[in-house]
């Protein structure tokens, strides 16, 4: 297993035996900041080596399962779950979006075994932070205000995680492999301790979340824990059928199965105030979030070196 893991499980276990183990809010927005650029960088560098016309094919498939997933899961929040309109809602928007977190912890999976990926899964990592939380409000509110709708594609598209990955891909794009080899020693280089140093405190918030987790109900825990599989089967599928590499499907299942706990929640936050945030914030951060770390990627590697035909 991956070293870096192990620092989830460090915070975890600090954070479920009360010690002051903390991580200051300012040394957090910067280890965020960090790794996002440093994805956008590492993808913008890579799309400069590629031809663009064979990738905008890809990216409208990748664009459609964003809007398909959550629209299959919503009957499943309905009807087996019981859940409000609302709250179903907001649950496929977080389920249908993706985890930058969970992606980072798939490429340095990846890294470790020497594969590689696509240079255009960082762009899909972008492209599919948005379409789920559309579908989600649309589901919520199909009569929204337009005043309030300003309002959330301000919050989607001008938010940080959007304005750093994006940013950092027309950085990387822009300078190319031999512009970009200043900066390599503090984005790229250093692109494993930061990710691990982020992974600590995410372990913290997810000890954090446990007593959200034992006061849900058997739905919420059922469901972040059979779901993810089932999305990244998907997500490999398609990954396959669009003409990605072992490597680029399996960070496509990653995205697929993964789910948001940053993007969803703010912009759900603004567009469906009265969904309970902590259904679908004990779901995609106390459940789904740690079985696709420990459980879930490796699952998905193995998916997608089947597929390609490989032994797995």
């Amino acid at each position: 297993m991956d070293p870096v893991i192990w620092f989830f499980a460090l915070g975890v276990f600090a954070g479920l035996a009360r010690s002051d183990l903390r991580i200051p809010p300012a040394i957090y927005d910067l280890l965020s900041m960090l790794l996002l650029l440093t994805i956008g960088l590492k993808g913008g560098v890579e799309l400069a080596r590629a031809p663009m016309a064979g990738i905008l094919p890809q990216a409208a498939a990748v664009v459609a399962m964003g809007f398909t997933l959550p629209l299959l899961l919503y009957p499943i929040a309905r009807k087996l779950g019981r859940f409000e309109r609302a709250d179903a809602a907001s649950l496929v928007a977080h389920y249908g979006s993706v985890s930058v977190a969970t992606f980072a912890v798939g490429v340095a999976f990846l890294a470790d075994k020497n594969v590689s990926a696509d240079s255009q899964l960082p762009l899909f990592l972008v492209l599919l932070e948005v379409p789920a939380i559309v579908v989600g409000v649309m589901l919520a509110r199909r009569n929204q205000a337009a005043g309030q709708w300003g309002r959330l594609l301000h919050e989607v598209f001008l938010g940080k995680s959007i304005v750093l990955l994006v940013g950092g891909l027309l950085i990387g794009w822009l300078a190319g492999p031999i512009g970009i080899r200043p900066l390599e020693p503090l984005f790229f280089d250093l692109f494993k301790g930061v990710l691990a140093l982020f992974l600590l405190e995410m372990g913290l918030i997810a000890a954090s979340q446990t007593k959200a987790v034992r006061q849900s109900s058997l739905f919420i825990i059922a469901f972040g824990l059979m779901v993810p599989v089932p999305l990244a089967l998907i997500g490999a599928l398609l990954g396959w059928a669009i003409g990605l590499s072992v490597g680029g499907t399996t960070l496509l299942a990653v995205l697929a199965g993964s789910a948001s706990y940053i993007a969803a929640p703010a912009a759900i936050r603004i567009a469906v105030p009265e969904a309970n945030p902590s259904l679908s914030l004990t779901a995609s951060l106390g459940v789904t979030f740690p079985f696709n770390i420990f459980i879930g990627i490796p699952i998905y590697y193995h998916i997608a070196t089947v597929i390609h035909g490989g032994v797995g």
